[in-house]
């Protein structure tokens, strides 16, 4: 204690010299299992309000990782992450004590140490610019490195960063809580540290605080503390730019070729930097997690089976990768903003000057690198593809593009805590990125930088608002002023060309917008010979159209708007006119074979063989597809498909057109109409045709949430071939139906939930029809099922069983359900099972025309084998009602997809007696890779 006393002495006389910035003395020691850390520290605070103070609130992030229930467990969740969902207590962070004293010395109460926001009262109110001193001394359980990257590890490596108990810069007033969501933000910022370390031996300590001995750190931060501990010592690299020395430490291992390949790259990427923000820091820390988030995304090597094919080589990848994590981390350090708020801003001038380094560097680099350039069978495939000829720098136009066609953005200025992961990219650092870059190529490079570099000198350890920035650049340029309002909004501006005139000896380019915003547009030339020419026009403030006017004599072939993605347009599709040639004014038709990236400039027609199994009637369907769909969704697509069936020698296929409404504010994400037809077999020499009329309306969702909402309705006519013995029995060749339902589904981890509730009818009868559905993750890996489903014929005139509902197998009526044997009444085509309806798993025979209540529960009891039960209840008419139930054991080799059904006992009895129980066995088989796909991506958005 005396030691601690002496040290605060001489703390206090640093605290002194810097003077309304809070100071903060730490004495930590770690356990020797470094499962533990013991801190005794001291905080001087000063009040940074307009108000007097009654309370300090502390931030004491170490309990977001102590229970089940904290923003923190709930954000891994929605990123499908149950590591800590499932931890155990001792992989859990907690503080394990708390002792804090006032300016007198006095002990004050603290009880609530689960809380992640600790509100301190103090004796006296503590006025505007004046401090108050506070002595804390803790203890606390570290938690697992594997939840967030911080934290302690099975690697023996330590990492600190948000332990800490600190004042929460951002919220001066001390009053609105502030939970840990792992998304790397500053809370402590202009704050002078002094921190020691007491470490276990054999252990070596590094940080972002300038080091004054050794485990001993002090200096002034605008970011939050970070220190590594470890058995051993990292590399660091020196580098001088212009006389100023720079040094770069690494919180992990470099090869030998990645440390050769920076000592190379990092001189220029930082010269490069220094030009354009003016500074450079004195060192930089660089932690394992920071490299994984900040990295260059894209550039990796892809990898299938035993083959690895190579889009960059090695010097290129640590380039490119190193340039993003030098530059955000140089942001960050300087850069004082409230990420929850301000994200942007930072986010998007790494992505300006991500663009402006590829520019200088990787002009003509394409996206795919060199893999085009592989070969297979001595031929290049990839080069078929327009993929192979979109640059590098296309990549920030094309990511907001593809989440925008889904209507899944978000805007700019979004909270980051609500941001999809994706749209964290797409949205937060491309899209504006690429604003910075059109608004900097529309006024001058050189005087953006200039903007950039004043506005961060002059907001030196200070938090910034961005809107300043903004409000200085429209007034340097007027044509930015736009930006203000566009950032706070989903934007669907279009900017098209809509004809070449000439006139005399003159070209009249007639431009339209669908916006009243002033947003100027870039307009380039290019003549059949490749030269290009570049102009600017202010389009006017209410006023959708403009015009430009170039002399005939520029021998113009192709006119371009916002070439290169340069602009977050909606629609890139009509940017582009031709002004000679069969094509002028028009835009010209391209076949391809396989789905790709769009090329805007075309109409594209994806021509592709299809070979599929359809049933065992139709066996498999040889044809082609004909539609316009790329990778990138579109609200007009067709598809057309006609197919040869081998197993009846006929022709056969299906075709239909949507169109898809996607408002950007509204509750509805999507209204879509659509029409549909096909032609296919459902027995041997039996056909059936169908034609759909459809509307659906998607509501909108948070795209970190997994909650999804939708209405349905459906016309659909039939008309089906018909055997001698189904004429006889007076069987429906023609029918209509109609129906309309309402869907909910939320597939978050651990807690699985779906309902849905529709009406269907059609002349001779109406049904409601309602299906609940809960899964519930106990433990990793280990779920639990529970699906109610309940039937009702309001009025039932049926002719036949055909539109019963089903208690073990279902009628596909509507030919709506992927059976393998859809008139199959014995043998393994039978056997497929179909979870609709009643949902039993064993043979129970007949069918419901009345009404049927069931439950279907299922259990994981060992890695892929599960138990499962049904029971319900169904009556029929003129006959009572019924009670049925089966068990048995489920084996999930592809969950969701492939499953085997083994009977046990049920109400007809112990089944593995019965002589043909391998008849018994059920199995189901869905061949959907759009299903696979939509699992695949969840947690992205």
């Amino acid at each position: 204690m005396k030691k601690f006393s002496i040290c605060l002495i001489l703390f206090w006389g640093a605290a002194q010299v810097s003077a309304q910035k809070d100071s903060i003395y730490i004495e930590a020691k770690l356990s020797p299992d470094k499962k533990n850390l013991e801190i005794n520290q001291e905080i001087v605070y000063y009040n940074h309000s307009e108000k007097d103070l009654q309370t300090v609130k502390l931030l004491n992030w170490v309990s977001a990782y102590n229970r089940r229930g904290t923003s923190l467990v709930y954000r891994k969740l929605e990123d499908r992450n149950t590591d800590l969902h499932f931890a155990k207590s001792d992989q859990l962070g907690k503080l394990l004590e708390l002792n804090i004293k006032n300016s007198e010395n006095e002990a004050v109460p603290v009880t609530a140490l689960s809380e992640e926001n600790l509100f301190i009262p103090l004796k006296n109110a503590l006025k505007p610019g004046e401090s108050v001193t506070l002595q804390l001394q803790y203890r606390m359980q570290l938690p697992d490195k594997k939840f967030t990257g911080y934290g302690t590890s099975a690697q023996n490596n330590t990492v600190l960063k948000y332990f800490f108990i600190v004042p929460d810069h951002f919220d001066p007033d001390n009053i609105s809580k502030r939970n840990y969501h792992d998304i790397e933000e500053q809370v402590s910022f202009n704050t002078f540290w002094t921190i020691n370390f007491d470490i276990p031996v054999n252990t070596f300590v590094e940080g972002n605080l300038p080091q004054i001995q050794m485990n001993s750190f002090k200096g002034s931060l605008d970011s939050d503390p970070e220190f590594l501990i470890s058995p051993i010592g990292y590399p660091s690299i020196k580098t001088n730019i212009e006389g100023e020395d720079t040094e770069i430490k690494f919180g992990y291992n470099l090869t030998p070729e990645e440390k050769q390949n920076l000592e190379f790259y990092l001189p220029l990427q930082l010269k490069f930097l220094r030009e354009r923000l003016g500074f450079l820091p004195k060192s930089l820390f660089i932690s394992d997690k920071f490299r994984a988030k900040e990295d260059f995304f894209g550039n990796n090597d892809i990898t299938f089976w035993k083959f690895r094919f190579q889009l960059f080589n090695n010097a290129e990848k640590t380039d490119l990768d190193y340039f993003g994590i030098i530059t955000k981390k140089i942001l960050d350090e300087t850069v004082i903003a409230d990420k929850e708020k301000d994200h942007w801003f930072k986010n998007g001038l790494k992505s300006y000057l991500e663009i402006q380094y590829l520019k200088k560097f990787y002009a003509d680099t394409k996206l795919l690198g060199t893999l085009p350039e592989t070969k297979i069978f001595g031929v290049k495939p990839l080069k078929l593809f327009h993929a192979s000829k979109v640059k590098l720098l296309d990549r920030y136009g094309l990511s907001y593009q593809y989440i925008m066609l889904q209507n899944l953005d978000q805007k700019i200025t979004e909270h980051f805590p609500v941001l999809s992961n994706f749209n964290d990219m797409a949205v937060s650092s491309f899209e504006t990125g690429s604003l910075f870059n059109y608004s900097a190529d529309k006024m001058g490079y050189d005087h953006f930088n200039d903007i950039v570099r004043n506005y961060i000198s002059q907001n030196s350890g200070k938090q910034i608002n961005p809107n300043e920035f903004l409000a200085t650049l429209a007034e340097k340029d007027t044509s930015t002023a736009y930006l203000s309002n566009f950032l706070k909004q989903k934007n669907r501006v279009d900017f098209k060309l809509k004809n070449i005139r000439k006139e005399n000896d003159s070209l009249k380019i007639n431009i339209v917008k669908n916006t009243d915003i002033s947003i100027p547009v870039k307009l380039e030339t290019e003549t059949r010979e490749g030269q290009k020419k570049a102009y600017w026009i202010d389009t006017e403030e209410n006023e959708h159209a403009a015009s430009l006017t170039l002399p005939a004599s520029d021998n113009i072939y192709k006119i371009t708007l916002n070439s290169g993605y340069i602009f977050p347009e909606s629609n890139y599709r009509d940017n582009f006119l031709y002004a000679k040639g069969l094509f002028s004014n028009a835009k010209k038709i391209k076949l391809k074979l396989i789905k790709d990236i769009p090329n805007p400039e075309y109409n594209e027609i994806y021509i592709s063989p299809r070979v599929r199994f359809n049933n065992t009637y139709d066996k498999f369907l040889l044809g082609v597809n004909l539609k316009n769909q790329s990778f990138f969704d579109q609200k007009f697509l067709y598809s057309v498909t006609p197919t040869y069936s081998t197993g009846t020698g006929k022709l056969t296929g299906s075709g239909a057109v949507s169109y898809s409404i996607l408002p950007a504010e509204s509750i509805i994400r999507s209204l879509t109409f659509g029409l549909s037809g096909s032609y296919f077999h459902y027995d041997y020499d039996l056909a059936y045709r169908k034609t759909s009329i459809s509307s659906s309306i998607n509501f909108r969702k948070n795209p970190r949430s997994t909650v999804s909402r939708g209405i349905g309705i459906s016309y659909n006519y039939f008309e089906r071939d018909l055997s001698p013995k189904m004429i006889a029995n007076n069987d429906y060749s023609k029918y209509n139906l109609w129906s309309i339902g309402y869907g909910y589904s939320d597939s978050q981890m651990i807690h699985e939930k779906s309902f849905s509730l529709s009406t269907q009818g059609m002349e001779d009868f109406n049904k409601i029809t309602a299906e609940g559905f809960y899964r519930w993750e106990f433990a990793p890996k280990q779920k639990l099922s529970l699906r109610l489903f309940a039937g009702y014929f309001l009025r039932n005139n049926t002719r036949n069983n055909l539109f019963d509902y089903g208690i073990s197998r279902v009628s596909n009526y509507s030919f709506s359900y992927t059976l393998l044997g859809e008139s199959a009444s014995s043998g393994l085509l039978a056997q497929q099972f179909i979870l609709a309806d009643g949902g039993f798993k064993s043979f129970l025979p007949g069918t419901v025309n009345q009404w049927i209540t069931s439950a279907n529960v299922d259990s994981s009891i060992w890695k892929i084998f599960h138990v499962y039960a049904d029971a319900g209840v169904y009556k029929n008419k003129d006959l009572p009602a019924k009670f049925i139930w089966d068990t048995g054991v489920k084996v999930r080799i592809i969950p969701d997809f492939l499953e085997v059904y083994f009977p046990i006992q049920s109400s007809l009895g112990f089944e593995p007696s019965f002589k043909d129980y391998g008849k018994r066995i059920r199995y189901t088989l869905i061949l959907n890779l759009g299903s696979i796909i939509n699992a695949a991506r969840r947690g992205w958005y």
